[in-house]
């Protein structure tokens, strides 16, 4: 991989983390145009690389929030922000128990081809088109996360591990199922993936440390942190943009967008 691809992709990760249209998806259809033969466990490293430098721009962005949910957790504070991280934590459960018992299968799905993404694209499309259309009742009344609607869109989080299956878009479309507060969705939704990335991070540097991965063969540091830089920037304002769209719940447009990309996929 060179770095003009390397830059591509950490562009198209920052844009596509936010949206609600599967980055890692997005990740796999610019492989396949860029003829990059990545697969398996260099493919995966990669992905998490650019997904760490998204979770960075979460936390730049969001910082006046996230500092205030640092400080009431770890100074044991019997208050709203130490509930809500706990929420988020009982929300990272599934997807951890996916990356304990599942890695293995789950880097099967990437570098394999363009069929899987638009199945998932299908999928996302579906999923975002029936919650918008089921928000738009009159009569629906919004609420807070609860502990309960913590865990089912940590479920949604653990699916959407697939390439094409939209994280951001899972998580926001179950919890607008669910009653959830828009203004609330998408800032959860930023926060509950920063747990899992940062932590399969760490155990990708562990075994790069042990000698385990190849991905600084096989893509090149040069690469790593040119992707790196491009997913944080791009992600920075992709994150704010996408705050805003939730909030005036325009997503349906987003399902159309992954209807018509699943199609190609599925073509190509």
């Amino acid at each position: 991989m060179d770095i003009i691809d390397a830059l591509i992709m950490g562009i198209v990760q920052g844009l596509a983390e936010y949206l609600p249209v599967s980055s890692s998806g997005h990740l796999e259809i610019c492989r396949e145009v860029l003829g990059l033969k990545l697969q398996g466990a260099d493919a995966l490293e990669f992905t998490v690389v650019l997904h760490v430098a998204t979770v960075l721009s979460t936390i730049v962005v969001l910082w006046r929030e996230f500092s205030g949910l640092c400080t009431s957790f770890f100074t044991f504070k019997r208050d709203v922000n130490t509930r809500y991280v706990w929420k988020i934590l009982l929300s990272c459960i599934p997807v951890a128990v996916v990356g304990l018992f599942f890695k293995d299968d789950v880097e099967k799905f990437f570098g394999s081809g363009l069929m899987v993404v638009g199945v998932c694209l299908m999928i996302t499309a579906a999923l975002l088109a029936f919650a918008y259309f089921y928000r738009s009742r009159p009569g629906m009344r919004e609420h807070d996360i609860t502990w309960a609607d913590a865990f089912i869109i940590g479920c949604a989080q653990a699916v959407a591990v697939l390439p094409g299956l939209s994280r951001s878009g899972s998580t926001i479309a179950t919890g607008l199922l669910l009653g959830d507060r828009r203004d609330n969705l998408a800032q959860f939704s930023f926060f509950m993936v920063i747990i899992p990335i940062l932590g399969q991070a760490l155990l990708d540097l562990k075994n790069m440390i042990g000698g385990v991965a190849v991905s600084s063969e096989a893509i090149g540091w040069q690469a790593l942190l040119t992707g790196f830089l491009a997913s944080f920037v791009v992600g920075c304002i992709a994150c704010k943009w996408m705050i805003a769209i939730v909030k005036r719940g325009k997503l349906v447009w987003f399902a159309v967008y992954c209807a018509v990309m699943g199609i190609v996929c599925m073509v190509w």
